[in-house]
């Protein structure tokens, strides 16, 4: 009695198939795959970064003035 047999899931698949449509439950199924593949890239991502990460540390200084910086002096003379 405390487990429940394939026939108790076969009643609550049929169940939940008349409450949301087949269409929506595709269309869930659709989203879970692409959030579980989407993850999946994200954590092959970040095992590719240490290894870039230790060539590109260092700051590059080009000379260049930043355009928020110009604006802060300018408001303050005003």
């Amino acid at each position: 009695m405390g487990s429940l047999s394939i026939w108790h899931w076969l009643i609550v698949l049929v169940i939940v198939m008349l409450i949301f449509g087949t269409k929506k439950l595709r269309n869930i199924g659709a989203d879970l795959g692409g959030a579980v593949r989407g993850f999946k890239d994200g954590m092959r991502e970040g095992t590719d970064k240490p290894a870039e990460a230790g060539a590109a540390s260092a700051p590059q200084v080009t000379g260049k003035t930043v355009e928020g910086e110009v604006r802060g002096k300018t408001e303050h003379k005003a």
